[in-house]
């Protein structure tokens, strides 16, 4: 039995049986940071002394058995952590378990009373050891925590549902968070519901698919009159789908190695019941149909966005259907004539600069905003044409007038690709913006000039796979990080991307609105 009483005293000691083997004692001391088990009953093999560190507990539980007849009472704890540190394929997690039988005391009430006096401290304990943002503690989910856990069962190879039934449910559970599964049924579906649901019910709402549900639940949260609050509401990602690109960044943010597939859902499965809640930026668009919609990951016109969309038909494919489509859309590489201007992180920061030295607040020159309503903001289209609102725009002018003269305009007309990124991935393999954060304000934007060989082109993304591409030196690749850009195609036909999905093709602007939404990350 445990020698201390306090709930934050710590360390406690006490020795227990295994709930799977009353034969086998052991002793168990928690402390600030740890969670030691040594075995006292002699092993002839298996192990003889683990030490968890409390950062990998994603929860536990005292319960009494089924048996009423017993007087004993248990306690789980359920630690993920990291394995082949050493491995080149990457660190994962990988679940542990360890469920001890308290049965020091006669009547049943007495034991379980110990037995939850272990686990609130160990909760206490492990809560503490939360990440730090600039030495504070960041911002956390209520405990307990209630979350709409929204599913495609159609995306990726159609396997979301039978993932989310073999890993994310249990892993829920062990850490005490109280969810809601929804089903999506068709496209807009997700939309709908965040769109008109009582938000009030949840704390957070987390999406297993790929990108393009958590694309549909940020533009039906700003559809709602409240949006300056709904906005706000947390967010979590779970990979299901086929490009993963925002979980495969969130997981790339905590500093781990990389994973794919399984293990990656793992990785954001923890976070989800771990990690802290962030500010993560979103970008506002606007389309030559007067569309206004918002955008979390990125803006792809060119090479990037035929082989996402024309690769649809290799979706059964998982991941491999973007390395298929690659391979065929350079067997006949195309270019792309239009027109790129954009307002560069640094001049922006001079303009900003120079109304500082005058005392006043930076606004630009070009718009006011005081002017700007709901007609030149745009909607986007719904069942019910509902307007989409948010922020206003402070960098942009109307797309039927010139770009600000401050902004730099490309000189080169012919192009093979423009990607603009807001996180670090592009695709669960592809580390497209190795210096992207979560919410650091930023554009980061590529484009790639006509003359570039099928073999170069081949090698940047290659390259991409480590976020090596930069390094190749490639004459034909520009990289700059900027606040807004426009970009005009002059072809006649195209596809445009945001987020993976198809919008408008013509011309299109963008403007990064720093931390306006939150996403629970690490």
């Amino acid at each position: 039995m445990a020698e201390n009483q306090g709930l934050s005293t710590v360390p406690l000691f006490g020795e227990f049986t295994l709930s799977t083997n009353r034969k086998v004692r052991c002793s168990v001391k928690l402390t600030e940071q740890e969670f030691i088990v040594k075995r006292l009953t002699p092993a002839p093999v298996g192990w003889s002394r683990r030490v968890h560190s409390l950062k990998d507990c994603l929860g536990c539980r005292a319960y009494r058995g089924n048996d009423t007849g017993d007087s004993a009472a248990y306690l789980s704890v359920y630690f993920y952590p990291l394995r082949g540190r050493w491995m080149r394929t990457g660190i994962s997690r990988q679940r542990v378990e360890h469920c001890f039988r308290f049965a020091a005391l006669q009547e049943w009430r007495a034991n379980l009373e110990e037995a939850e006096r272990w686990a609130r401290a160990v909760r206490e304990w492990s809560s503490r050891q939360r990440h730090h943002g600039d030495g504070v503690l960041m911002q956390e989910l209520p405990r307990p925590c209630r979350m709409m856990v929204l599913v495609n069962p159609l995306s990726g190879k159609g396997q979301s549902y039978t993932l989310y039934n073999n890993h994310i449910q249990r892993m829920l559970n062990e850490a005490g968070i109280i969810h809601t599964l929804f089903v999506t049924e068709r496209q807009n579906h997700a939309r709908e519901m965040v769109r008109d649901t009582d938000l009030s019910q949840w704390d957070a709402l987390v999406i297993m698919s790929g990108d393009g549900l958590l694309y549909e639940v940020i533009n039906g949260l700003l559809e709602r009159p409240d949006w300056e609050s709904a906005i706000r509401t947390p967010l979590g990602i779970l990979p299901g789908g086929s490009g993963n690109a925002l979980a495969a960044s969130t997981h790339y943010y905590t500093g781990a190695s990389s994973v794919s597939n399984v293990e990656l859902l793992v990785s954001c499965g923890f976070l989800l019941c771990r990690g802290p809640v962030s500010r993560m930026d979103l970008v506002s668009i606007h389309l030559s149909s007067s569309t206004r919609l918002f955008s979390f990951l990125s803006l792809a016109w060119g090479f990037v966005a035929d082989v996402d969309i024309e690769s649809e038909k290799y979706r059964h494919l998982g991941a491999a259907r973007f390395t298929v489509g690659t391979l065929v859309r350079l067997a006949s590489l195309r270019i792309y004539k239009g027109k790129l201007s954009y307002l560069p992180v640094s001049r922006e920061q001079k303009n900003k600069d120079s109304w500082s030295q005058r005392g006043e607040p930076y606004r630009n020159p070009m718009v006011s905003t005081e002017s700007i309503n709901v007609q030149q903001l745009g909607n986007i289209p719904s069942q019910n044409s509902r307007s989409l609102h948010g922020p206003p725009d402070s960098l942009l002018v109307p797309l039927d007038q010139q770009p600000p003269a401050h902004w730099v305009e490309v000189p080169e007309k012919d192009f093979v690709l423009v990607l603009a990124m807001y996180q670090s991935h592009l695709a669960e393999d592809l580390l497209a913006a190795p210096d992207a954060t979560l919410d650091d304000g930023v554009i980061h934007l590529f484009y790639v000039r006509a003359g570039i060989s099928r073999f170069a082109l081949l090698r940047l993304f290659l390259a991409m796979e480590k976020g090596a591409h930069l390094a190749t030196n490639c004459q034909h690749l520009v990289y700059t990080k900027v606040r807004a850009l426009r970009l005009e195609p002059l072809s006649p036909q195209g596809i445009l991307t945001v987020d993976g999905e198809v919008v408008k093709y013509g011309p299109v602007q963008a403007e990064v609105h720093r931390g306006l939404s939150r996403l629970i990350s690490g």
